[in-house]
């Protein structure tokens, strides 16, 4: 099997939505000191490559722990939509030709290669999708959509973030996850899987009746 991992590292520092929970990593105890290890973490829960549940942005919607699992793996469609300009909003058109014959069920991972510029200002920069794409999708039976973006969604600067909650702001999110579907954001590396309809997994921790949860992204070839 082969397996290329999908997932930013989660380490101190790293980059966060504007306004999310700073994240700090610290040892809680040593081998030296202890005889064993722990650590201890302090995050958001939208830290680096994550799932957005539709509680998110819906009220009362799924909580991410009572997400289907198996809505969360499946066979994949990656669309490659390389070199987009800052803040473009891509289209239906833009994407449209990519996913002819999609099946039910099919997860949808959109490839701009923006992650490269991960922990740096220009990933707020980042290209967006126009809510008929959430729409289309929806409608063509698709659960479970990645982007390669901190948001499919135009992401606010920092002196704005205090606008970036409320779903007026976030169309796509209303869309998709409004139809009880799941949105992975930061992925990574999605130029890295060569081959055709890989499986796609992106599993969360079990937080209850939380709104999202960093997951460990992967595709696989069997």
């Amino acid at each position: 099997m082969q397996v290329v991992d999908l997932s930013h590292p989660i380490r101190t520092g790293m980059q966060v939505f504007p306004g999310d929970p700073s994240v700090e990593l610290n040892s809680a105890a040593t081998v030296a000191a202890d005889g064993f290890a722990v650590a201890q973490l302090h995050l958001g829960s939208h830290t680096g490559t994550h799932l957005d549940a539709p509680l998110h942005t819906v009220q009362d919607g799924t909580a991410v722990d009572a997400m289907p699992l198996e809505a969360l793996m499946g066979p994949a469609r990656i669309v490659s939509l390389p070199e987009p300009a800052a803040n473009t909003v891509l289209r239906w058109k833009d994407v449209s030709g990519q996913l002819a014959g999609l099946l039910p069920g099919t997860i949808v991972l959109f490839s701009t290669g923006w992650s490269r510029y991960f922990n740096t200002g220009t990933y707020l920069q980042h290209p967006a999708f126009d809510a008929e794409i959430a729409e289309r999708l929806v409608t063509a039976g698709v659960r479970l959509v990645g982007v390669d973006t901190l948001n499919p969604d135009p992401t606010p600067g920092p002196a704005e973030s205090g606008q970036a909650q409320g779903g007026t702001f976030l169309p796509f999110h209303d869309v998709f996850l409004g139809s009880g579907g799941g949105i992975v954001e930061n992925l990574t590396n999605l130029d890295a899987v060569p081959w055709p309809e890989p499986w796609f997994s992106a599993l969360p921790l079990r937080l209850e009746g939380l709104d999202g949860s960093p997951v460990r992204a992967v595709a696989l070839k069997p």
